[in-house]
């Protein structure tokens, strides 16, 4: 397991709710308008202001994922900030939340659950036996 994947499994989600959605896709999306109307202030280091707390209220909502920290480091190059990332980065992470399996966490490790299947049987026939060998 690399270092990655240890983080990830250190801070599980919390279960997505439909509130916790809207919510973080209201801060999503403001933190993107608020980029492009302060674009005239960007000296007073505004922006960044506005992406850690982007960061912080988000991971507060929806959890910590991977695709946060590059969208993080994204905001800080200059044009390229002006794109709705954080709009962007949670839909993806909503939606790959969605796509997982659910069920109960497992600790790292641990194997998936045996799945009990039962002995093949031979198909039951119809009509008269087969003749003898």
């Amino acid at each position: 397991m690399n270092f990655l994947e240890k983080l990830n499994d250190l801070l599980p989600p919390p279960p997505l709710t439909r509130g916790r959605i809207v919510c973080a896709m209201i801060i999503a999306v403001t933190a993107d308008f608020l980029q492009v109307v302060l674009l005239p202030v960007a000296w007073t280091f505004a922006q960044q202001i506005i992406d850690i707390i982007a960061m912080g209220l988000t991971m507060l909502t929806i959890g910590f994922h991977l695709l946060l920290l590059p969208t993080f480091v994204i905001e800080f190059i200059p044009g390229v900030d002006m794109l709705p990332t954080w709009t962007g980065c949670v839909i993806a992470v909503i939606a790959l939340r969605k796509r997982s399996p659910t069920g109960p966490p497992r600790a790292p490790g641990d194997l998936p659950p045996v799945i009990d299947i039962e002995e093949a049987k031979p198909p039951r026939q119809i009509g008269p036996p087969p003749p003898p060998p």
